[in-house]
């Protein structure tokens, strides 16, 4: 039916914030997969894209961006503070909170640097190979295109890929909006798709059993168009207590890098 047609259409266009005032409204679509609270890389979205307004210079890389989730976000109006630690010629160093009540509930700090001549010389680095990109999103509404070894869903989708207990991958891309109907920048989509590296990472042969506290993601450069890949480097863990990393990627090849550190808990249900 045609109005069911309109009614999906405008779903697949819902921000996860809408503005109101000095505060951020986030909407029904922004809650995660730990309970009624906000996504991580909703979180982190928000974070970075308050970072990047801040600098605003094409000639600054944002080269580090650190999220920190101490607690819950709740699925209620955030405002977003901003300040310039360090504006020097060749870098800049900002820090942004995410405040509930008056309380902190998140926080970043992002670190630009100055673009400049490229210097002569090759540098080893691990090489990474990606699953292949799909041609089509398919019935993925947001987010994820297709993962590889993880999740329930949309696991598994190719036989060359489908170890479930080795290396995990995922394709990204985001369709709907961070906030009211703007543009998102590359840098917003880095930001969030930072905050997977815990999940792809953490992935086990019981499911996801770790929650993000915290991730660290590093660029080279921004991503080129709309659908980022992860793919896993690392795991490790301890007494509940676990770190893991991944490579970030763009269709042209590897941009950055993530780290997380994560501590034990059940019960994440797929939002």
């Amino acid at each position: 039916m045609q109005g069911d047609s309109d009614d999906d259409a405008a779903a697949s266009q819902l921000p996860y914030f809408v503005r109101d005032g000095k505060c951020y409204l986030p909407t029904e679509i922004a809650r995660g997969g730990w309970g009624p609270t906000l996504s991580g890389h909703v979180v982190g979205g928000l974070l970075g894209w308050a970072a990047e307004r801040l600098v605003d210079d094409p000639q600054f890389q944002p080269a580090r961006l650190t999220i920190d989730l101490p607690r819950p976000t709740a699925l209620e109006p955030v405002e977003v503070h901003t300040r310039v630690r360090q504006d020097r010629r060749r870098l800049r160093l900002v820090d942004v909170s995410l405040l509930q009540n008056g309380d902190p509930v998140a926080q970043a700090s992002a670190l630009f640097l100055r673009r400049g001549p490229q210097p002569d010389g090759q540098v080893w680095s691990q090489p990474v190979h990606m699953p292949p990109l799909p041609a089509e999103q398919g019935d993925v509404a947001s987010l994820f295109i297709r993962t590889y070894g993880w999740g329930a869903d949309i696991q598994n989708p190719d036989p060359d890929w489908a170890d479930a207990a080795g290396q995990k991958y995922t394709w990204l891309q985001e369709t709907r909006p961070l906030i009211d109907a703007e543009p998102m920048t590359a840098f917003t989509r880095a930001a969030m798709a930072g905050d997977i590296t815990a999940s792809i990472a953490n992935w086990g042969s019981r499911g996801l059993q770790f929650i993000n506290v915290d991730y660290t993601l590093t660029l080279s450069r921004l991503p080129a168009g709309p659908r980022l890949g992860l793919a896993s480097l690392t795991h490790y863990s301890d007494d509940g207590v676990a770190t893991g990393s991944a490579v970030l990627v763009d269709p042209s090849g590897p941009i950055g890098n993530c780290v997380s550190a994560a501590i034990a808990q059940t019960g994440f249900l797929a939002p």
